[in-house]
């Protein structure tokens, strides 16, 4: 129906314009509701993202190259989010906790933590941080 070339795109337009107007008529007459939901109605897009990356996939490759793709790039998702996860924490709180247990703190930062790194730019900075790190040290080829 559509070029290989602007289907994802397309796809993701599509998407983020009836999420938009969903979330749009929630904020409007269900305020309380739209205030709970926060941020995780727009990342229904980052989801659609991902998932039109797997079907992308898995509309040219057989059944079991498309199951073990999936599973390596959920995986993949995964170990990114506990990493960037791990030093977000580490760096904004000083600490790391897991399920209200404190595993430890490191003496400097848990006195004067790093704030910013548990704002929504301090993931920037990690990742960054973390593609600086891989590229210094061989993991990623430029």
């Amino acid at each position: 129906m559509f070029p290989d070339m602007v289907r994802m795109p397309i796809f993701i337009v599509i998407i983020a314009t009836f999420v938009t107007i969903i979330g749009l008529t929630i904020q409007a007459y269900l305020p309380a509701f739209h205030e709970s939901l926060g941020l995780f109605l727009p990342l229904i897009v980052v989801n659609c993202i991902i998932l039109g990356r797997a079907e992308a996939f898995a509309s040219k490759n057989p059944v079991v190259s498309s199951i073990a793709d999936a599973l390596g790039v959920g995986v993949g998702f995964t170990l990114a989010l506990v990493t960037i996860s791990f030093f977000r924490e580490l760096l904004g709180t000083g600490s790391l906790s897991l399920f209200d247990a404190n595993l430890f703190t490191l003496p400097v930062l848990g006195e004067h933590p790093l704030a910013l790194f548990i704002l929504p730019p301090g993931a920037f900075l990690v990742i960054g941080l973390l593609l600086a790190l891989f590229r210094r040290t061989g993991v990623i080829k430029e």
